[in-house]
């Protein structure tokens, strides 16, 4: 099982709590975020990289993009 946790996003940006998953995958982890979006905006990130951000005000679902780093 792969580790992430799920951001509670307050005013300003902020997050306001976290909740660890344990999750087969990305998609199992989206799943189980979704379940959290109410009032507040939700990021689900799998260590260090992001994966999705729930927006609460839109019901919508932005993916995020790690861009890669140029070769030295």
């Amino acid at each position: 099982m792969t580790v992430y946790h799920a951001y509670i996003v307050g005013s300003h940006s902020r997050f306001i709590e976290a909740v660890r998953m344990d999750c087969a995958d990305d998609d199992t982890a989206i799943k189980s975020a979704s379940r959290l979006v109410d009032r507040h905006d939700v990021e689900l990130w799998q260590n260090d990289r992001p994966v999705v951000r729930f927006d609460a005000a839109s019901k919508q679902m932005f993916r995020k993009r790690v861009e890669a780093s140029s070769p030295t």
